[in-house]
């Protein structure tokens, strides 16, 4: 509830210097708040912005998704065992820096127009980031944990369950939840151009005919569906780290 209440108050505010700015400008410019809100009121009405708001929705799901099975697991290895690391992580840390929208023709090629070479595009930008946190996260807990687990009789499997996983999984999710916002923003460019359905499209679209209420309200889908992305991501850190939501409590 307190969330809502957050964000309704920023969006208030957010219409207020809107509407400024329309004055400011002018309306060709910048459109008033009140007619995009019209206007995308009665796009909610068609099947033509569904099936955009779908397209992007299901693709940046799936890019995350993905990242988060790929990421994860490599991010706790990697954490875990020395050797490992030593052999993948100058590879990680060199190719990080990367901005990986760049091989967006790369990836058009090699998969061609469809959802693919997006999905895999936002699973390459999400996943770097939870990799290097989870590996950061897994390397930090002590060693001496991990022995008197040993000790007990623990085998490796269980350790990486009940001792491992738990202990990078807060840093995890926090990642994966910054990542959200990344991959609206690699979604949006990678459905700028050789595509026809999406957010992405929508927007670019109508600001090549001119149509600013039509942008603007494809602008409005797009930052509702980051919001929707990282909150619920938000709702998933809760429910798996609930122990954390007890230790801030304090």
């Amino acid at each position: 509830m307190r969330a809502l209440i957050r964000y309704g108050l920023a969006f208030v505010a957010l219409l207020l210097i809107w509407e400024l700015g329309s004055l400011a400008l002018g309306p060709f410019l910048l459109p008033p708040p009140a007619d995009v809100l019209a206007y995308f009121g009665r796009s909610l009405a068609t099947r033509g912005f569904w099936e955009n708001a779908g397209a992007s929705a299901w693709r940046a799901t799936a890019g995350l998704g993905l990242a988060w099975l790929a990421a994860f697991p490599l991010g706790l290895a990697l954490g875990y065992g020395r050797r490992l690391d030593r052999a993948v992580s100058p590879f990680v840390f060199l190719t990080y820096p990367l901005p990986k929208i760049v091989l967006l023709p790369v990836f058009l090629t090699l998969f061609g127009l469809g959802d693919a070479p997006k999905i895999l595009l936002i699973a390459l930008t999400a996943g770097y980031q939870i990799l290097v946190v989870t590996r950061a996260g897994a390397a930090r807990l002590d060693r001496r944990y991990l022995d008197s687990f040993r000790s007990l009789g623990g085998s490796t499997r269980q350790l990486i369950r009940h001792v491992l996983a738990p202990a990078a999984l807060p840093d995890a999710l926090t990642a994966l939840k910054l990542a959200s916002g990344t991959a609206v923003a690699v979604l949006f460019m990678a459905e700028s151009f050789a595509t026809r359905r999406g957010l992405g499209f929508l927007i670019m679209d109508a600001w090549g005919r001119g149509d600013q209420e039509e942008m603007f309200t494809g602008i409005l889908a797009m930052s509702a569906l980051g919001v929707l992305l990282y909150e619920g991501c938000n709702g998933l850190e809760r429910l798996c780290c609930r122990w954390k939501a007890v230790e801030v409590g304090r």
